[in-house]
């Protein structure tokens, strides 16, 4: 079955411009982060949806030590 990190009854999700502002990069590299399988995403219609979770969760899997 699913757990409770699958359930989108109550997930809110963002455009690809929304991720693109809040990561401070282009909507071309959320669209190849989504493409490349790195972010996951639901299409709907011809655009996609990123959860608000995954995009914070792919945020603090990126963070990287310096030293």
């Amino acid at each position: 079955m699913s757990s409770s990190s699958d359930d989108i009854s109550d997930a809110k999700f963002l455009t690809v411009a929304e991720v693109a502002a809040m990561m401070r990069v282009s909507k071309m590299t959320v669209y190849r982060l989504v493409h490349s399988g790195e972010l996951p995403a639901v299409r709907v219609g011809r655009s996609f949806r990123v959860r608000e979770h995954d995009a914070h969760e792919y945020l603090k899997n990126s963070f990287y030590d310096v030293g």
